[in-house]
């Protein structure tokens, strides 16, 4: 690798996507390039706070510029599809937030486009560089789970007051952060959905998108595998804390994500006769480890929960970004854009794990018929 190479980068959607400028302003091997926000009041604001003076209000403006190397995407979800053909189209290399589109045909043409413009296509998917997710892939790895037996991901969300394209959302078209600890843990792709709807959310916000599903549960075929994964979304009408959760299931060991947050997560030990084990010593919580080691030392501490002063200063900050995910993030897009590691996910990943959503609520919306994801 050009250890001394400095990419670029420009962020559009100031947001969420503004917690990353620090982490890119501290990278080696970045340069936080330009900003780009609708509402100029607030592109100056984030511009003047972070000392970055190329600033745009017109994406199409951003794109031709030619300074820009690569844009990091997290504007809302309907842009993000057209939002990164256009990038690929004006030679950038593309991080999107996800999920990567709304519909199977623009999938299709993002995996076409990347493999024609042969930029880096990476859907900027924050579960599995969480550190429970790094946490139980560790486990895996070490052969100290066994063999996998079954797949467990949920993410329910109250999205009531969210901007305008949320209301009526189907569940299944945000379905990412469920969808893809599930497959990343084999390195596999998704073959067929069966999907169900069940409850049903108020008539005003029905009509949006025509979807009446409270919640909508999934299972899915993952191909040359005998795992199947199992899936729960819920935004509307449907009383639960917050959650993000995966849960593995193994001969040897299963791990359990949470089921109420700060909570720490569960690893269940098989009984055995060489081992064997009481019910109640079965379960255990875990402490899982801050994996800030796996990153170059100048942004390992944005895997770290925010302290007073940086909240105060910025207010949008998480605090350590989705389970410590967004410095890796951040650097595994760098490190692919330089041809040091492939992106994780790729374009074609990017758009199974997408699809998996998509597929899924057309089969809730035929009543739990099987349907055969698309392969490109």
């Amino acid at each position: 690798m050009a250890s001394n190479k400095k990419i670029r980068v420009a962020i559009v959607g100031l947001g969420f996507g503004a917690e990353f400028i620090p982490i890119y302003q501290a990278h080696s091997n970045a340069e936080m390039y330009a900003i780009c926000r609708r509402n100029k009041t607030e592109l100056d604001k984030c511009g003047d706070r972070f000392g970055i003076k190329a600033r745009y209000t017109d994406f199409n403006d951003l794109l031709k510029d030619p300074n820009v190397d690569a844009v990091h995407i997290n504007s809302p979800i309907p842009d993000h599809a057209p939002q990164s053909i256009a990038a690929l189209k004006a030679g950038k290399h593309v991080a999107c937030t996800v999920p990567m589109a709304t519909r199977v045909d623009e999938c299709k043409q993002l995996v076409e486009l990347q493999r024609q413009t042969g930029k880096v296509y990476m859907m900027m998917e924050t579960v599995v560089y969480s550190r429970e997710y790094l946490f139980v892939k560790e486990l895996y790895d070490k052969g100290e789970l066994g063999r996998l037996q079954f797949l467990r991901g949920s993410h329910q969300q109250d999205m009531d007051g969210w901007p305008d394209y949320w209301p009526g959302l189907p569940p299944m078209h945000y379905a990412t952060h469920c969808v893809s600890p599930c497959l990343a843990i084999l390195g596999k792709h998704a073959e067929s959905v069966v999907c169900h709807g069940s409850g049903r959310i108020r008539e005003d916000l029905i009509g949006r998108y025509g979807s009446p599903f409270a919640i909508e549960t999934a299972t899915f075929t993952i191909k040359d595998a005998d795992v199947v994964a199992e899936v729960t979304r819920s935004l509307f009408d449907t009383a639960r804390q917050y959650r993000e959760s995966f849960d593995v299931y193994g001969s040897k060991k299963s791990f359990e994500w949470q089921q109420v947050e700060n909570e720490e997560p569960v690893i269940h030990t098989k009984s055995t006769a060489q081992q064997p084990l009481a019910e109640a010593e079965i379960p255990k919580r875990v402490k899982v480890p801050d994996y800030a080691h796996l990153l170059p030392e100048p942004i390992r501490k944005f895997t770290q929960p925010a302290t007073i002063q940086d909240a105060e200063h910025l207010s949008f900050l998480q605090g350590g970004g989705h389970g410590g995910s967004h410095p890796h993030l951040a650097h595994n897009f760098l490190m692919a854009v330089l041809g040091d590691k492939p992106a994780l996910p790729d374009a074609a990943t990017s758009a199974n794990w997408t699809m998996v959503g998509i597929c899924a609520h057309q089969s809730a919306m035929k009543g739990g018929a099987r349907v055969v994801l698309p392969t490109f």
